[in-house]
């Protein structure tokens, strides 16, 4: 969301960030819109204040027995009290129009990020790890995991495509996965682990950025709540309409949930294996900081991801995504993006975003800083640390053996109890 008196301030700084979306120019129409609601505000509240003087007037003159006086001022009451309702319903209007086209409209992308429409633009930061070197020809994950416990067939059959049963070890590894990340992202990165509802109102979704325009990438439950998409949702809409303490920034929270998307927008992308489910689980981490600390936060989050990966041993590169391929919300966004042998590629695992206040302005989530009487809005920030299940398929893939089997990483052998290597079930 943004503010309506920054545009008006600078509105071709602000069509010039829009533009690095792809975003034609709006702060002309934005302003003259705004203008048309100060006007009629003002408009209403001159009536009001004359309404009431004349009210207090009708009763001086009548005291003078001044009648013509008396009943002139009563029709004139009369005439503001028809006049002021409609004059309110005006400027409700307008407001809602001005709040919907804000509402609509995404982050502005911040100085450091490169410009470019899709993913061919971003830009490679650093890589960690080496890919291995295999002496057989390393199978995708699709072709692997059957015979392992990653059923397709099964989940397709119970709730159509994009779904999956995990059996047996699988289910045991995809379990592991969990558990080591939440554990490392409360205990050794000291975020504060929370349970949050699968089911939110529309508040919240219109909070974190998902509503209004996306939609059709959520579900939608028969009593008008919405499955979460990610943890992002709950977790940040926790400070939603607060005032926070200073001393309680920054406040780092994650979550473990099973996720929910309809990946809409994802018609023919990753159809084949487990990389685009429309269930999944994730640890979510999510920060609530001070402007002046956000970016620190941000780097800090991204390296609680990193050192997953690296503890797991998989290879990864850390991407800046260009203004055309962050998400809407986001200021500025890094994405790892782990090394699957099976693809020979490069595939996302985990995105972190700085979203400056945008999210704050419409959750009305504020501070007070020290020595101040004035509020102002706080900064989030959410990345994932990591997905589960594409974690799974990295593990799979650069973990897989020549006879089909897979070595189990030596970080995940306390939660794997006495399983070092799942083996092919049939």
């Amino acid at each position: 969301m943004h503010d309506i008196r920054q545009i008006r301030e600078n509105p071709q700084e602000f069509d010039a960030g829009l533009a690095r979306r792809g975003v034609d120019p709006v702060a002309a129409a934005l302003v003259a819109l705004d203008e048309q609601r100060r006007a009629v505000a003002t408009r209403m509240q001159e009536a009001q204040n004359r309404r009431n003087e004349a009210s207090k007037a009708i009763g001086k003159a009548m005291g003078q027995g001044d009648s013509a006086t008396a009943e002139a001022l009563k029709a004139e009451v009369a005439s503001l009290k028809d006049t002021l309702p409609a004059l309110e319903a005006e400027e409700k209007d307008l407001t809602a129009q001005l709040h919907d086209a804000l509402a609509g409209l995404p982050n502005i992308p911040v100085a450091q990020v490169p410009d470019g429409a899709d993913e061919a633009q971003n830009v490679e930061i650093a890589r960690w790890g080496t890919p291995r070197a295999f002496v057989f020809t390393p199978k995708e994950h699709a072709d692997l995991g059957p015979a392992l416990g990653l059923d397709f067939e099964t989940g397709a059959m119970l709730s159509g495509a994009r779904f999956t049963f995990l059996k047996g070890q699988m289910a045991r590894l995809h379990r592991a996965l969990a558990q080591f990340m939440l554990d490392t992202q409360t205990g050794a990165n000291g975020y504060m682990e929370c349970a949050v509802p699968l089911l939110v109102l529309d508040e919240a979704v219109f909070g974190t950025g998902q509503l209004p325009k996306f939609s059709e990438d959520l579900f939608r439950t028969t009593d008008g709540r919405w499955l979460i998409p990610t943890a992002e949702v709950s977790l940040t809409n926790a400070v939603r309409e607060q005032i926070l303490e200073p001393a309680a920034l920054p406040l780092r929270m994650t979550a473990l949930t099973p996720c929910f998307r309809s990946e809409a927008g994802a018609a023919g992308r990753d159809t084949r294996g487990f990389i685009r489910q429309h269930q999944f689980e994730k640890v979510e981490l999510v920060t609530i900081a001070k402007p002046d600390e956000s970016e620190a936060e941000h780097e800090r989050m991204v390296r609680a991801a990193e050192g997953i990966l690296e503890a797991l041993e998989l290879p990864y590169r850390k991407m800046l995504l260009c203004a055309g391929d962050m998400g809407a919300t986001a200021r500025k966004t890094f994405d790892l993006e782990v090394w699957l042998p099976g693809q020979g590629a490069y595939r996302e695992i985990s995105s972190i975003s700085n979203c400056g206040d945008y999210q704050a302005r419409r959750m009305n989530a504020r501070f007070k800083p020290e020595g101040s009487k004035k509020t102002e809005f706080v900064h989030t920030l959410n990345g994932s640390g990591l997905a589960v299940g594409r974690t799974l398929v990295a593990v799979l893939e650069n973990y897989q053996q020549e006879d089909g089997s897979v070595v189990v990483p030596e970080v995940l052998k306390p939660w794997m109890g006495s399983i070092e290597k799942l083996e092919v079930l049939f």
